[in-house]
């Protein structure tokens, strides 16, 4: 299509378009950055506004970042359940005497690493609760243990929030903490634990949470120190579309400043097990996002953020497969990892997230009309998929759920009781 056809295109497309929504696509597709109001604008959209802003998105992501759909191959290790926080949208952590809370010593995270290595990730992402009695560098050891065992596979690990947990037990500054990490082989840190980077949402679904200022310090100490990050945002509970505008705008000022985001992650509000729920009339809480909202954040992330952050993934754990799919005409370009293991959704009661294998994903993407690529976590692209090669080792897994544990599975398992590694530190006086 020529110019003069992809102008007449846009043309055509804006032209039903309320004024507002109209000024704030043709700004974006003429290469500039909206601001928040338009942003907001943007998320209150519905009916042919809504069409318009996603077809505007596609635009965009089709322009910057071609038709590869990426993924990678990778495993969740949340080493630990047992929280001192107690956030209200976390349906994940227990306390720390519960007969649901367990921690898995170092040997078991480097069985389960080395398990995925066998199996072709690239990747383990290492997250987990903040554990009392836990030692300071506990985060350090995990590192160099699977470091020791793994040279080449790439740790993905450690939230701000236990960046920060680390620095408080050992009282080591944010930057020291991070360079330890870094020198025991983090690869680059999940930017989870944002939520709304907005303090008023924060203070009330997670009080007593890192602040938006302490999280912005450690994503950009990181990126200081050549520590890569990802970024995500959780919405659908309590915020308004100016505050989802404001934490994207936030988002792309770090960027601008540092440049060390690799991919922006929605992630929306899994509720149904979630304690927060259970006070929603009070909190005036929505059961989750909305199918059209879940569109409208993936459109309004591309547009806001696209000439800073290129990549943005789709949630398949969130949303499942399907709508995942359908995602990938709003704006992304990623359908995430294949995990081995997810126990954060699970826990809240989403009913995906155990495994989705690479050829599933390819399959998906390909009904799309886009081409599959395998990637590295700082996107690299390993393998582009122009046709299938062949069966993954992960096809050759018949039984998630029995080859590598559910969440389900390890609550109930008395092996690795939190309870009992609390009561032995006590004893030693630790």
């Amino acid at each position: 299509m020529d110019t003069t056809n992809l102008q007449k295109s846009f043309d055509a497309l804006l032209s039903g378009v309320s004024p507002a929504v109209g000024l704030a696509l043709d700004r974006a597709l003429g290469g500039a950055d909206i601001s928040i109001e338009e942003g907001a604008t943007l998320f209150d959209a519905q009916g042919q506004d809504l069409m318009s802003i996603v077809a505007a998105a596609d635009h965009l992501r089709k322009k910057t970042v071609g038709d590869l759909v990426t993924y990678v191959v990778n495993r969740n290790i949340n080493f630990t359940n047992v929280c001192v926080k107690a956030c209200g949208f976390c349906a994940f952590s227990r306390g720390h005497l519960g007969e649901e809370g367990y921690f898995l010593p170092t040997e078991e995270v480097v069985r389960r690493a080395r398990e995925a290595w066998d199996l072709g990730a690239t990747e383990v992402c290492v997250q987990a609760g903040l554990a009392p009695a836990m030692d300071g560098w506990h985060y350090v050891r995990i590192c160099e243990a699977i470091k020791n065992a793994l040279p080449d596979i790439h740790i993905h690990g450690f939230s701000p929030e236990e960046v920060l947990y680390g620095c408080n037990l050992t009282g080591a500054s944010a930057r020291d903490y991070l360079s330890a990490l870094k020198k025991a082989g983090v690869g680059s840190l999940p930017g989870t634990s944002a939520e709304i980077l907005v303090d008023e949402i924060r203070e009330r679904i997670s009080p007593g949470r890192i602040s938006t200022a302490q999280w912005t310090e450690i994503i950009e100490t990181a990126h200081e120190l050549g520590i890569p990050t990802t970024s995500t945002i959780m919405y659908g509970h309590i915020e308004n579309s100016y505050q989802k505008a404001t934490h994207l705008a936030l988002l792309r000022a770090i960027q601008k400043r540092t440049g060390g985001i690799t991919e922006f992650v929605p992630l929306s509000f899994v509720f149904e097990e979630a304690p927060i729920y259970f006070r929603k009339r009070i909190l005036d809480l929505r059961a989750g996002a909305t199918g059209a909202e879940v569109i409208k954040m993936y459109a309004v992330s591309r547009i806001m953020l696209n000439n800073w952050i290129p990549n943005l993934q789709v949630s398949w754990v969130k949303e499942g497969p399907k709508f995942a799919q359908i995602s990938l005409m709003a704006g992304a370009n990623d359908f995430g990892g294949t995990l081995m293991n997810e126990s954060i959704s699970t826990a809240a009661g989403a009913a995906h997230g155990q495994l989705m294998r690479p050829s599933e994903m390819r399959h998906v993407i390909r009904e799309m009309g886009r081409t599959p690529a395998e990637r590295s976590t700082a996107y690299k692209t390993l393998r582009v998929f122009e046709v299938d090669q062949g069966p993954d080792p992960l096809d050759k897994v018949t039984n998630p759920a029995e080859r590598f544990g559910s969440y389900h599975e390890l609550i109930r398992q008395k092996d690795y009781r939190f309870k009992d590694f609390y009561q032995a530190r006590k004893k030693s006086g630790l």
